[in-house]
């Protein structure tokens, strides 16, 4: 491998401060603001098993409804994210893998990324998944209430029976390949009380909880 090549590795990976033993396997999320959020729990969750890093850790967050240096994006973005990562060798033990919240954003009566083309998308992300990581996660959609959302954001649209379609594409393509999945929209569907910091981003506490539930996973991976 070059030194180029290495030192493009090094900065879409993450920074190894803090971490006393580097022979830890690795874990490297993809995915939406939804796991930027919980990111922080899922950490410290794992610290001892895992080392944690994240598209874009340490960049600056931006907009959390836009696509971003730390954002995954819709699924256009995570595609043509892991095909560059892909060509300069990057790779890590265990990838997690989210994307649906940007896709399914509606303006103008026209979803962001159509359910064709998401189907598509998702299609040619998990060769590359699978060709960077020993092990793939995909993370299934968080709920979106429609309601809620769109009384808020005004920007565009959600609906809570697009993230219920898409997360059902999401399922065929993942037992087609093969692929494990954390079904954080049913347990966060689950939750009482106050859950939504704002039009689809989640409390603290509901962060907390997110994490808690994806580390029981994630640690059931490493043997």
């Amino acid at each position: 491998m070059t030194e180029q090549n290495q030192s493009k590795i090094d900065s879409i990976f993450f920074k190894m401060d803090n971490v006393s033993d580097s022979t830890l396997p690795k874990l490297f999320v993809v995915g939406d603001s939804i796991s930027m959020h919980y990111g922080p729990f899922l950490k410290d969750f794992i610290a001892d098993k895992l080392i944690y890093g994240r598209k874009g850790e340490g960049a600056e967050v931006g907009n959390l409804d836009l696509s971003s240096p730390v954002n995954g994006g819709d699924s256009s973005c995570v595609l043509d994210y892991l095909k560059d990562i892909c060509k300069v060798g990057f790779r890590t033990d265990i990838l997690l893998l989210n994307c649906g919240l940007h896709d399914i954003k509606t303006a103008d009566g026209s979803r962001q990324v159509s359910a064709a083309d998401y189907r598509k998308n998702l299609e040619a992300i998990i060769p590359l998944a699978k060709n960077c990581a020993k092990k793939v996660l995909w993370v299934r959609s968080t709920p979106v209430d429609t309601e809620t959302h769109n009384s808020i954001c005004k920007e565009f649209k959600r609906f809570k029976e697009d993230i219920i379609a898409y997360n059902e594409i999401a399922d065929e393509v993942m037992k087609a390949n093969d692929i494990t999945e954390i079904d954080l929209h049913s347990f966060t569907s689950k939750l009482e009380g106050e859950l939504f910091h704002d039009h689809v981003h989640f409390n603290e506490n509901v962060r907390v909880i997110q994490a808690a539930f994806i580390a029981g996973y994630v640690l059931s991976q490493i043997n």
